[in-house]
């Protein structure tokens, strides 16, 4: 049975994570594309950084209630969001995911939306959540200069040093087919905050995989407190400079979506 790892990093998600693994588990995954209709099995790895709001101890119980099909690892104190993607990424391969999902525990991604990723992987390598695409939207609470920032990090800075494709590349929310993962050396991945985002969409870029984007309603958390900071903006703003540096060869453009 084709497995499905969604790997979800916490920190202080107390509020959101019971309720997220079980609107996870209530979906149905079962794309066209697989042979008879063959259902997908679904995994959950929960990577938690010492959340002080008992995070750590409700994904033990999770895991506890879901044997074999939650799992957690427990870390030491805020390492980062990119490493802890690339944490759950090696996990996935370890446990033979076929699929491997990122996305955020606080319902910024909604679960709804990955039915639709499961249909557009059987024809891609990678698919991308996107709130730039026709259809794809942005919480309505959203300031005008947030909505600004986004737009001109996403839109402008990011093609213009990178000429990345992709319309969402911050996007946090993506599925990856496993042997994209296996081709690239996580190791060598250095952003830590939001430009992990941007670095993961560069490389699969450069290396010229089928990356396709569906539309989703990007919303506001209703629980919890935002991991967004300026240090976090300005962490990603230099990191794109810095990528373009590392990956001297510039971009490989990706077959049409």
């Amino acid at each position: 049975m084709p497995k499905v790892m969604v790997v979800l990093p916490t920190y202080n998600e107390a509020d959101n994570l019971a309720r997220m693994v079980a609107e996870l588990f209530s979906l149905r995954l079962d794309p066209p594309g697989q042979p008879q209709g063959l259902p997908l099995s679904l995994e959950v790895l929960v990577i938690d950084d010492n959340s002080p709001d008992g995070t750590g101890a409700i994904a033990d119980r999770l895991a506890l209630e879901h044997p074999g099909s939650v799992f957690v690892i427990h870390r030491p104190g805020k390492m980062g969001l990119g490493t802890a993607y690339l944490q759950g990424f090696k996990y996935a391969l370890d446990r033979g995911a076929d699929y491997v999902v990122q996305m955020d525990t606080d319902f910024s991604h909604s679960p709804t939306h990955l039915p639709a990723f499961m249909e557009k992987i059987q024809d891609y390598d990678v698919v991308v959540g996107s709130r730039y695409v026709a259809g794809g939207r942005l919480d309505e609470t959203w300031s005008p200069w947030r909505r600004f920032l986004s737009w001109w990090g996403n839109c402008v800075w990011v093609r213009l040093i990178l000429g990345l494709k992709v319309h969402d590349a911050t996007g946090g929310f993506k599925c990856f087919r496993r042997h994209v993962l296996e081709s690239i050396d996580l190791d060598q991945v250095r952003s830590n905050g939001y430009a992990f985002q941007v670095e993961m969409a560069y490389i699969c870029q450069t290396r010229g995989f089928r990356v396709t984007e569906v539309p989703i309603y990007f919303a506001d958390r209703a629980r919890g407190k935002s991991k967004m900071s300026l240090s976090v903006q300005l962490e990603a703003a230099w990191r794109v400079c810095e990528m373009r540096l590392r990956y001297p060869g510039g971009p490989i453009a990706t077959r049409s979506r």
